[in-house]
């Protein structure tokens, strides 16, 4: 009697565990070549991403399952909304303003103009409205590229040197942190973040991420200032505690590398998930047919909104 106690309150408790870890769907077989940039227009109420390979920028609305694509004719390694509308994106040859509208592009910025073999990343812009875009060379020899902040004014500055594959960036609720990954170092750094000047300062380790659960890539925050990040060859997406740098949850996605993640839909509870099929074999292919494809989950915590960038005109504080 005591055994058979024992076994059915086991089983009661895996399947209650079972039941409580949320479930990942895919909501857009799109196959991309490399997805990634996700990051949600709370105005529009949409997804945007991008597939950096093929120059692909787009937009999703999950209430209508329709998906707009703008072909960039070159690789494109980031996108954020303007708050006078319209997004930025970071083309191979620069950061380019384009309307969703009109299909117009103007480039407005280019930090890395004159480096050879050279793209942009990951990026998204800080409380103050200013948008940080890191880069990457394309051999990804380590140490030569940059994250640079890119203010209103189209002004720009390199903050951060010796970076390899820039990615994952965000800001604490309080707006004091910043967060910042430069993938192949599997670490998660930590700055202090001065709102009204834009400065960082104090780096230190915040994150460091086990060998077994992949590379970390794009990242999000949650509204308890915790860390959400995509794991590239991981299988999924991971919650940190920044502050003592402890893992909290995994949750497993079909897809290999998953690289972007961002909180979206109605008040924020979902999580919107990009992966990739680049870097397969017909055998992982097989293995992951969805890889390549937007996914989403609730996850039982709440994102915040992005953050937009704040245009202004030279001189104007």
């Amino acid at each position: 009697m005591k055994y058979f106690f024992i076994t059915v309150f086991l089983g009661v408790f895996l399947m209650s565990s079972q039941s409580q870890n949320p479930q990942a769907e895919l909501v857009l077989d799109s196959q991309a070549t490399l997805g990634e940039g996700a990051i949600w227009n709370h105005k529009t109420e949409t997804l945007l991403w991008v597939d950096i390979e093929e120059g692909i920028l787009n937009e999703f609305d999950p209430e209508t399952a329709e998906n707009r694509s703008f072909d960039m004719n070159q690789r494109i390694g980031t996108v954020v909304p303007v708050d006078k509308g319209g997004v930025l994106v970071a083309l191979e040859d620069g950061v380019y303003a384009f309307d969703l509208m009109e299909e117009k592009l103007e480039k407005v910025a280019h930090p890395e103009e004159g480096t050879e073999n050279i793209r942009y990343n990951d990026g998204k812009c800080d409380p103050a409205g200013c948008f940080w875009i890191g880069s990457m060379g394309l051999d990804q020899k380590e140490g030569r590229a940059a994250l640079y902040r890119i203010d209103g004014d189209f002004s720009w500055k390199r903050m951060i040197d010796d970076v390899t594959i820039s990615n994952g960036i965000v800001w604490s609720p309080d707006k004091t942190r910043m967060y910042y990954i430069d993938t192949p170092t599997r670490k998660v750094m930590a700055y202090d973040y001065d709102n009204e000047t834009g400065k960082v300062s104090n780096p230190e380790v915040a994150v460091t991420i086990p060998d077994s659960l992949g590379y970390p890539d794009g990242s999000t925050m949650d509204s308890e200032g915790m860390l959400w990040i995509a794991m590239w060859d991981g299988q999924g997406v991971t919650r940190w505690n920044p502050e003592t740098g402890k893992l909290l949850e995994r949750i497993t996605i079909p897809a290999l590398n998953v690289t972007s993640c961002a909180f979206g839909g109605k008040n924020l509870e979902t999580l919107f998930i990009t992966s990739a099929k680049a870097g397969m074999n017909e055998k992982q292919l097989k293995r992951f047919p969805e890889s390549g494809g937007v996914f989403k989950v609730k996850p039982g915590v709440k994102g915040m909104k992005a953050n937009f960038f704040r245009t202004k005109k030279t001189g104007e504080n």
